[in-house]
């Protein structure tokens, strides 16, 4: 249980990938990891929704973890997978498993909105198959299907099943899963950072942690230290920029941010878009005044 519980801890980060020209930007990419291998984040997650993986194809999406893994070091490195064929889903995970991942977060297949006995299924002939401990991905307006709290608490059972990405958005049922303690719980909402850090759970995949990471970090910290005055004040600098994070079509707005930065280009793949002007602007100013913030001075 312990092995269980401490096996994901802390923020990770759904990492952006960087494009120039309409291709792949490794150069970025290797900058990008590189820059957040010593931000104090726990791991990052290659090709979820904020990496744009359905714009990627396979050789892509491969290179682009290969690039990471290769630029990470000693820290985890978590894959996407997502898919509606379960034969084509099982051989991308026989690919995928040949590299050292320290797991693989699977949502529930979209568009065809199976039944949750079906989903039970789906995830357990992943999970029986995988080289790497599976992190479920509940996400119901993405994929159509919510996972109810029966079916995940069902899924716990599997050895191979260790964590939850959790943007289901029903409290009892997180809450559930916390108090259960089988799975670890990891915040996917980034509203909802705070809130389940202090009902238990183990951490967070958040795509905001893109900008201040260091700030996202040791609000988990303050939390698992029982400083909650501190989480508090840290949470509450963080959630100007969080809003205005998806405002519009993530991950348009953190591209924004890191072009801002000079770590790369703010290109996306159609049909993702870039921001606005207005959000531009916004999100300037709240990046300026986050610039100041002092985690240590908190």
């Amino acid at each position: 249980m312990q092995e269980t519980k401490y096996l994901y801890r802390g923020i990770w980060l759904p990492l952006v990938t960087p494009f120039r020209n309409g291709e792949v930007d490794y150069v970025a990419l290797r900058q990008l990891v590189s820059h957040y291998r010593c931000s104090g984040l726990t791991g990052l997650v290659v090709c979820g929704t904020t990496g744009e993986a359905a714009a990627l194809d396979e050789t892509e999406q491969l290179a682009v973890l290969d690039t990471v893994l290769t630029e990470a070091g000693d820290l985890p490195v978590m894959m996407g997978l997502a898919g509606n064929n379960l034969r084509h889903v099982l051989s991308r995970l026989a690919t995928i498993g040949e590299r050292p991942l320290a797991g693989v977060l699977v949502p529930a297949p979209y568009y065809i909105r199976p039944s949750q006995e079906g989903l039970k299924a789906y995830f357990r002939a992943l999970a029986d198959r995988s080289q790497a401990p599976l992190v479920l991905y509940d996400i119901p307006y993405r994929t159509g299907v919510t996972l109810s709290a029966e079916t995940l608490l069902s899924l716990a059972d599997h050895g191979n099943i260790r964590g939850i990405k959790d943007c289901g958005g029903n409290a009892e049922t997180t809450r559930a899963l916390i108090a259960d303690g089988r799975l670890a719980v990891l915040a996917g909402e980034d509203q909802q950072l705070l809130a389940t850090l202090c009902m238990g759970g183990q951490g967070a995949i958040l795509a905001s942690a893109h900008i201040r990471p260091d700030l996202f970090s040791a609000l988990w910290r303050a939390v698992a230290d029982q400083r909650l005055h501190v989480a508090r004040d840290l949470f509450h600098a963080l959630m100007p920029m969080i809003r205005l994070m998806f405002a519009e079509p993530n991950p348009g707005p953190v591209k924004a941010l890191l072009a801002g930065y000079g770590l790369m280009s703010d290109e996306l793949r159609l049909p993702m878009t870039p921001i606005s002007t207005e959000l531009a602007r916004q999100l300037a100013i709240v990046r300026e005044a986050l610039d100041l913030v002092e985690a240590d001075a908190l």
